[in-house]
């Protein structure tokens, strides 16, 4: 079985099909490959496509006039994803889609998937109900951008980053820039508050790597909503 045929099999939206029915989705996959920084798709685009990650994963990124840039949410392997032109002609890509890494996808052009989607109305009605759970996810990042303070916001991408064992070092693998991007600020004040919570003995900094020498207050400052 291949990649494709066993994250279609996966997948809440199309696990519901026959298998003979996720073939025909298979043979009329176009698979396209992308290499880091390369863009699927940019804002402003007229981009009438669905597509699953086959590899890699994918930035949505939304920049700013002033040139700064925010990691809106990353797609890893497994996801799906669709331009706004794919339900609605003429609609154009509201963020540029980017490659994290080396990335793989399988896309369907809406004149080949739209007509699928009607005739299996499981796959149409999982389909909305992960349209539900993306507008929620949107919701919440809102939310956090709106009301959380950027100290908060960086601490909280330090836990997530952390994972469960907190005492793992965390491998500097992500730029300030790229740091900015995923919580929408800048890259002095990215280092300003690195700077501060070493300061204040929550994190410890090397050239390579964070140790988050005090998790009970880093993460209590991930949750706090007041600027």
């Amino acid at each position: 079985m291949s990649t494709l045929e066993t994250l279609l099999a996966q997948s809440p939206v199309f696990s519901g099909l026959s298998e003979s029915r996720r073939n025909l989705l298979v043979e009329s996959a176009i698979t396209r490959s992308y290499r880091k920084g390369d863009a699927v798709a940019r804002v402003g685009e007229i981009w009438p496509y669905l597509f699953i990650i086959t590899k890699g994963g994918i930035h949505a990124i939304k920049s700013s006039q002033e040139g700064r840039n925010l990691v809106v949410t990353t797609f890893l392997k497994g996801d799906i994803f669709w331009g706004l032109a794919f339900f609605y002609e003429g609609l154009e890509m509201p963020v540029t889609l980017e490659a994290v890494e080396a990335t793989q996808i399988a896309l369907w052009p809406g004149e080949v998937m739209v007509p699928f989607l009607k005739s299996e109305g499981t796959v149409a009605w999982e389909l909305s109900r992960l349209m539900i759970r993306k507008m929620a996810r949107a919701s919440e990042i809102l939310e956090e951008m709106t009301f959380q303070p950027v100290a908060g916001r960086l601490a909280k991408l330090l836990v997530d980053t952390g994972g469960s064992d907190s005492h793992k070092p965390i491998t500097r693998s992500l730029t300030l820039e790229e740091m900015a991007a995923r919580i929408g600020s800048t890259r002095e004040m990215v280092c300003r508050f690195l700077h501060r919570f070493a300061d204040d003995g929550i994190i410890d900094i090397t050239r390579t790597e964070f140790k988050i020498t005090d998790p009970k207050r880093l993460q209590e400052i991930s949750q706090n909503t007041k600027g």
